[in-house]
This record gives C-alpha cells, structure tokens and sequence, in this order.
C-alpha cells in the first residue's frame, strides 16, 4: 500500500510540476491523474501497484469532498446570487462529460473487439 500511495502521489507532483511549467493553464492534479493513466496504460506501471491504494481512496471519497464543502458556505452569498449560472453550468458540462466518456467508450470497446487494443 505504501509503494502504490508512493506512486499515486509521485504522479500528482508530476501533474503539478507540468502544470507549473505550462504557466498553470490545467491544473496540476488533471495533469498526474492523464499522467498515471498513461503510464498505467502503456505498462510503464503495473496496475497491482497501486490497486490497493486507489480502492481505499474511492471507498473514501466522501472525506476528500467534506473540506470543500465547509469552504463553500463562506460564499452562501455569491453562489445565491449566480445560482441560475451555475446550475447551467453544471448541468452543460455533465451532460458534455457523459458525452465523452461514452464516445471514449464505445471507441476503445470497437477498437478492442478488432484486436488492436490488448488491455489485459
């Protein structure tokens, strides 16, 4: 557990350095998680090593979320006030990452059945 919690954040502080580097335009723990994702998926990491730590971590979310929820009552104010923008917001982008990720999906399902992709 501790070598996959070693790498889970070696990948973050990568994904931050990027991001520094770039000037900050995505941030940082966007880019760790493309970057573990890569490495995951072209075997430069093998996915036992960090299995245990990334199903403890998603069993676990709901503490990760608890923090941001507290930092968003100081701003009651602001969100009643652009409430009608955000729900917009929210909405358009769930259902564009919906989108995506079914077309992701459905590509990476069509390209295995071909047998170009070999996951296992």
């Amino acid at each position: 557990m501790i070598k996959g919690l070693f790498y889970i954040l070696l990948f973050y502080f990568l994904g931050e350095l990027v991001s520094k580097l770039m000037g900050g335009f995505i941030p940082g723990s966007v880019l760790g998680m493309i970057l573990l994702f890569l490495a995951l998926q072209f075997k430069v990491l093998n996915p036992e090593n960090v299995k245990a730590t990334a199903t403890i971590i998603t069993k676990n979310m709901a503490v990760f979320f608890v923090p941001v929820a507290v930092g968003l009552m100081a701003y009651a104010e602001l969100f009643s006030k652009y409430l009608l923008a955000i729900v917009l917001s929210i909405g358009f982008s769930t259902v564009l990452t919906i989108a995506t990720v079914a077309l992701v999906q459905e590509k990476m399902e069509k390209t295995k059945k071909k047998g170009t992709y070999d996951h296992d």
